[in-house]
């Protein structure tokens, strides 16, 4: 099997320390063995290790990759949304923004957790995880006797800070969806949305992805901190809920004069600092490979504002503060399936090449969708995920991680993901929809949602 994403250049090492009967067999080079396959060879599920065993250096960054990553959404998501939507839905925005971690997080803990990250069962094995940590059941800490719980993917750290990084990821992923439903959707079935969209969509795609039993990790498929399983996942659902809830009152008639474009700043700056967590973090260690995430996050990053900028210039002869902040997200986008499989050289193209083509995104193939998607939710993290995971499959560098890229399986894992999303999103409101009313009434959204739903409004 190919090594996956969250698998470190160090976790040999720590197999090693933690089955004595490994440690003979670390020396062989990277290439000749996968870290993925020594994991799920040794440990074929979470288990209880000893206290000895744990990596104190790579437990520390994690426990920090966790609060940088949390920080994306609380307040990163929450400013970034919140300052391009409109003054009388501004209070919505960052309410759904919060609720939906709060929603996430429950449902992380009793359910989806163990659905994504843990070995399933039989021919489902590939498809979803089994039921052996649903209440975090397991995740225990037993000083007195030198025990600790460790996931069968990451067994240098605890599995209690393992289980917080990835919900770092499900929270961000569910509340970027927010951006292309903003100013029209009832905060009630948005939250009852997400959670359903956490269990059905969100769950099954990391189990593909990130546990050494799913299929598209078995298949080779690379995505090492989320191309496919945060933003092609969620850009796909975003276009879906741009559809179901239909354009907002106005749309293409009206000004949609953002609230505050320094809060969009403020909420960028957020992000790209929290993304070196998201990123850098993923490698689930404090080591070189996590290093080279680190550099690689922040050159696309600059590639794809740079890109954007001059995209824009090109098309209006200007140049904006929204645009420098849409290109710095799509440069992050799109390294991020490939952080711990590139060279710097290559980050530098993916992000040029992000920054360009998802401007077209917002701009020429919105348009061409008809799709009131708000906040450009699919152009960006949607055409941004594409970009980044099939880049992957022709940048990756077999010295970085022993790993060879393939363009054909990225593509298979793209479009398994893209059109998984895309159909289960659509059964995910329709069931929504059985339940509640998705859209606000007309008065109320003519009235802002701040007042109209939660009886706030920003002070004068």
């Amino acid at each position: 099997m190919h090594q996956n994403r969250r698998f470190p250049g160090s976790v040999a090492a720590g197999l090693a320390l933690a089955i004595p009967s490994l440690a003979c067999a670390q020396t062989a080079p990277l290439a000749a063995t996968s870290p993925a396959a020594d994991a799920a060879a040794t440990l074929p599920g979470p288990a209880l290790a000893a206290i000895s065993t744990i990596s104190g250096a790579d437990t520390a960054w994690l426990m920090v990759s966790t609060a940088l990553v949390l920080l994306m959404t609380l307040p990163g998501i929450a400013l970034f949304y919140g300052g391009m939507v409109r003054r009388l839905n501004v209070i919505n925005t960052m309410a759904s923004v919060v609720g939906i971690a709060a929603v996430v997080s429950v449902l992380w803990f009793a359910l989806a957790y163990s659905l994504a990250f843990t070995p399933g069962d039989g021919a489902l094995a590939g498809w979803i995880g089994g039921a052996q940590r649903m209440g975090f059941a397991g995740l225990d800490y037993l000083g007195a006797s030198g025990q600790v719980a460790v996931s069968h993917i990451a067994p240098h750290v605890p599995e209690s800070v393992f289980a917080m990084f990835q919900l770092t990821f499900a929270i961000i992923t569910c509340a970027l969806v927010v951006g292309a439903l903003v100013e029209r959707m009832r905060f009630g079935a948005l939250l009852l949305f997400a959670g359903l969209w956490l269990l059905l969509v969100y769950a099954p795609v990391a189990h593909w992805v990130w546990e050494p039993g799913g299929w598209l990790a078995q298949l080779g498929a690379l995505d090492f901190a989320g191309g496919a399983v945060v933003h092609i996942n969620a850009g796909a659902a975003a276009l879906v809920c741009a559809y179901a809830l239909g354009p907002r009152q106005g749309y293409g008639r009206e000004p949609f004069i953002p609230f505050n474009l320094g809060l969009t700043m403020a909420g960028t700056g957020l992000l790209w600092v929290g993304w070196f967590g998201f990123n850098a973090g993923s490698a689930l260690a404090a080591d070189g490979r996590a290093g080279l995430a680190l550099a690689v996050t922040h050159i696309a990053a600059a590639a794809g504002a740079l890109s954007w900028m001059a995209a824009e210039w090109l098309a209006r002869r200007r140049a904006s503060l929204l645009g420098l902040c849409s290109g710095v997200v799509a440069g992050l986008v799109a390294i991020t399936p490939a952080a711990g499989f590139v060279t710097l050289r290559s980050a530098l193209i993916i992000g040029l090449v992000a920054g360009a083509v998802c401007y077209w995104g917002a701009t020429g193939l919105k348009r061409r969708l008809r799709a009131d998607d708000s906040l450009d939710v699919f152009g960006v993290h949607g055409v941004g995920g594409l970009v980044g995971a099939l880049l992957t499959g022709l940048l990756a560098d077999p010295a970085i991680a022993g790993v060879e890229g393939s363009v054909l399986t990225q593509l298979i894992a793209c479009a398994a993901v893209l059109a998984y999303s895309l159909v289960m999103t659509s059964v995910v409101l329709w069931i929504t929809s059985r339940v509640a009313r998705l859209r606000v009434h007309e008065v109320d959204e003519r009235a802002g949602l701040d007042l109209s739903l939660h009886n706030e409004q920003l002070g004068h």
